[in-house]
């Protein structure tokens, strides 16, 4: 089944202390959309300015993602810049310029709306709900945030979780939504909120996931060297959700596995400045990926 992913389409410039890139292929529907490609057919809904890179637009399509919902407006493509510390779980944002994102209102075309498999990837909780509107019973809905719409968008985002299947956040952000600084109870917390899947990614510490099928622990494919961390939460929530629609059966119970894929993927996001890396990943370095992190867990 296909896979619709809703969220921000962005150019960012990333500086680490070995390298800097500017004007990468980024944001967060465009790591996730790469990263679900490699299991199910994707949808992409976003906005960009009329200044974005032909190059980028081919790459989408290298992958198969249909761009119907793209919306092309006069002005500027979101850029952000951010700079990396030697230790990478610590950056800071330069730059942050909206352009045409600022006035993004996500609009569906009519082949869009009966999409089974629906991700609302990392936007405003107000556009989250907008794309909700529109469809048409999908079987299943995944939401991502971040801790900017936890200080300004609460009262919405609490209305969403009413909303959704599966919700997605990092431990940080989990604690401060539950004011509480137990993971485990913090998962709890949020299930009381309305959805019946909580996933709570820890970064190098693999994820979380808790379901009516218990607790499972998600680690995370270990790296011996991390070059660029930028989209790896938007490609393990794009690879889980694009895994999950090439699953039969009831998505909970092939959410772990899910989890393990999209584990794997964004390992390789991280690989590589941007998308570059992940652009060139086949389905069979996924697989073998796959099987090695099944024998490091298995005991």
């Amino acid at each position: 089944m296909s896979v619709l992913i809703v969220g921000s389409t962005a150019l960012d410039s990333i500086k680490t202390p070995k390298a800097e890139n500017p004007r990468l292929l980024g944001g967060s529907a465009s790591h996730a959309a790469v990263a679900a490609s490699f299991f199910a057919p994707v949808k992409l809904v976003g906005v960009v300015g009329n200044d974005f890179p032909a190059r980028y637009v081919k790459l989408y399509r290298k992958h198969g993602i249909d761009l119907a919902g793209l919306q092309i407006e006069e002005g500027k493509t979101f850029h952000w810049s951010g700079e990396y510390e030697v230790n990478m779980n610590r950056r800071r944002t330069l730059a942050t310029e909206l352009g045409v994102f600022e006035k993004f209102t996500p609009s569906l075309p009519d082949t869009h709306k009966s999409t089974p498999y629906l991700l609302l990837a990392n936007i405003a909780p107000a556009l989250q709900h907008h794309v909700l509107d529109q469809m048409w019973k999908p079987k299943f809905v995944i939401a991502d945030t971040m801790d900017l719409w936890l200080n300004i968008a609460l009262e919405d985002l609490l209305r969403l979780l009413k909303r959704v299947d599966a919700f997605v956040l990092n431990d940080s952000e989990a604690h401060q939504l539950t004011q509480c600084d137990n993971t485990i109870e913090a998962a709890r917390r949020i299930h009381k909120m309305g959805p019946r899947n909580v996933i709570i990614k820890k970064g190098e510490h693999g994820s979380l996931l808790s379901n009516r099928e218990g607790l499972f622990l998600c680690p995370a494919y270990p790296l011996r060297k991390v070059v660029d961390p930028t989209g790896a939460g938007d490609s393990f929530v794009g690879g889980l959700m694009g895994h999950l629609a090439s699953t039969r059966g009831p998505a909970e119970k092939n959410l772990r596995r899910a989890m393990i894929h999209g584990s794997v993927v964004a390992s390789f996001c991280c690989e590589g400045f941007g998308l570059t890396r992940t652009t060139r990943v086949a389905r069979r370095d996924i697989q073998r990926r796959v099987k090695e992190l099944e024998a490091l867990a298995r005991f």
